[in-house]
């Protein structure tokens, strides 16, 4: 038997009002609404809209909010696994959008479409990652792999590990990538001796370091843009 009207719980109707809101304008819905319909699907039986506005105040933004470690959601009253597994799975489809111009079997002409994926993948990151993309004579991507995965501000890549991985995929060329976490786009002393020593491990076996990119959130460096490389 369905439930009489002053039964069914008031964020029934409101969730419902959303809906068309959504289906008319989506652009009309604030941030939090935004966020109401996404935590409904994990937390249907509930008033979704203060869970909303707390992950907004905690995180600063709807972005930031979304990007947000799925552990980090464990303070928050009412947001259990489920959640956190649709958090990680959105920003899987995040990264994976970003990376739509950087796939395997695409041609390298020009950093940006390296970055875009980079800073998709890494730039919301708190913790730095090291990642070379592999590609072939002609610059096509061969492959992108995680070389290192550090702390807040640094982590500990070698050279000749990343040389291995190249003769392994039978690369000629490789582009590093790292994020910095908090941080500006500038690299770090550390990251130019780095730099210099991945490219003689590599120029000893034929295979060119064409660029290192250095990604946050919402900016990149060069180094071969800056002529570093």
């Amino acid at each position: 038997m369905a439930p009489k009207p002053e039964n069914v719980p008031h964020y029934v109707g409101h969730r419902q009002r959303l809906k068309a809101r959504l289906a008319d304008n989506p652009r009309g819905l604030a941030d939090y609404e935004i966020l109401e319909l996404l935590l409904a699907l994990t937390v249907p039986r509930r008033d979704t809209k203060p869970l909303a506005k707390a992950l907004i105040d905690r995180f600063g933004s709807l972005k930031e909010a979304v990007l947000a470690r799925p552990d980090q959601l464990d303070g928050i009253k009412g947001l259990g696994p489920a959640t956190q597994s649709q958090w990680t799975l959105l920003q899987e489809l995040h990264a994976r959008l970003g990376e739509a111009g950087a796939r395997r079997g695409q041609i390298v002409s020009d950093p940006d479409a390296l970055a875009r994926a980079a800073m998709a993948r890494l730039g919301h990151k708190d913790t730095e990652e090291f990642w070379a993309v592999f590609m072939d004579t002609k610059n096509r991507i061969i492959n992108w792999e995680q070389m290192s995965r550090g702390t807040t501000n640094a982590t500990a890549i070698f050279p000749r590990e990343i040389a291995a991985a190249a003769l392994r995929l039978e690369a000629t060329n490789v582009i590093l990538v790292h994020n910095h976490p908090g941080g500006g786009s500038d690299p770090s002393s550390e990251d130019i001796l780095l730099t210099a020593k991945v490219a003689e491990a590599c120029a000893s076996l034929d295979i060119h370091v064409r660029d290192h990119i250095i990604v946050t959130d919402h900016d990149y460096y060069s180094f071969n843009e800056f002529g570093r490389l």
